[in-house]
């Protein structure tokens, strides 16, 4: 975290950005201080790097965890602009819960509180001891199979509603795919993926 102070928010931006190299509407910050005197007005921003969100992240799933008394670890990386946090357990099921619900839900929470302290969305991704990478192979594997049924019978696909992680990797294995394409539609929680046949 870096701090900076001018005479208006906009002039502590540019600073942080000619001093950190990052694009004025790139930066994550934060005012902390904005004070007007007789004659002078200050500005104090904190400005914030990827690290410091991680680490507020992975710190707000062990204090959740920790208020569950649920013992864990976590491990984070940057894969594709995708804040990756792994979490392993004393009770990896439970966190899970039944077809992986337990575990969207704490994402969820996990993603809006990082959101709502930084002011601004970052996509982030949690996992239970490897259980969204098993779920990705097999729904790639599905994906792929119902594609080359939809070319033969030539009839569109409708999956059962599922999350924006699992719709992009129905999306992403079966692009390029010949004489097939993929399209969402519902809202909320009932956002589907078709795969459906194009000549």
């Amino acid at each position: 975290m870096n701090e900076y102070i001018a005479k208006s928010v906009e002039e502590a931006l540019e600073k942080a950005s000619a001093d950190l190299g990052i694009a004025v509407e790139d930066l994550v910050y934060l005012v902390t201080a904005e004070k007007v005197g007789l004659l002078k007005k200050k500005v104090i921003i904190e400005v914030y790097d990827l690290a410091d969100i991680i680490e507020y992240a992975e710190q707000y799933i062990l204090n959740v965890l920790d208020a569950l008394e649920i013992e864990s670890t976590v491990k984070s990386k940057l894969d594709d602009e995708i804040v990756r946090i792994t979490i392993d357990s004393t009770h990896n099921p439970i966190l899970i819960g039944k077809n992986g619900k337990t575990l969207q839900a704490l994402n969820e929470v996990v993603k809006l509180a990082v959101s709502n302290h930084f002011h601004k969305k970052f996509r982030i991704l949690l996992d239970v001891n490897g259980y969204k990478d098993k779920k990705y192979y097999h729904l790639s594997k599905m994906a792929r199979r119902c594609a080359h049924e939809v070319q033969k019978t030539k009839t569109t696909y409708t999956f059962d509603p599922m999350s924006a992680d699992e719709r992009r990797i129905i999306h992403n294995a079966v692009s390029g795919m010949p004489n097939v394409r993929t399209e969402s539609f519902g809202e909320g929680n009932r956002r589907q993926v078709q795969i459906i046949y194009v000549d």
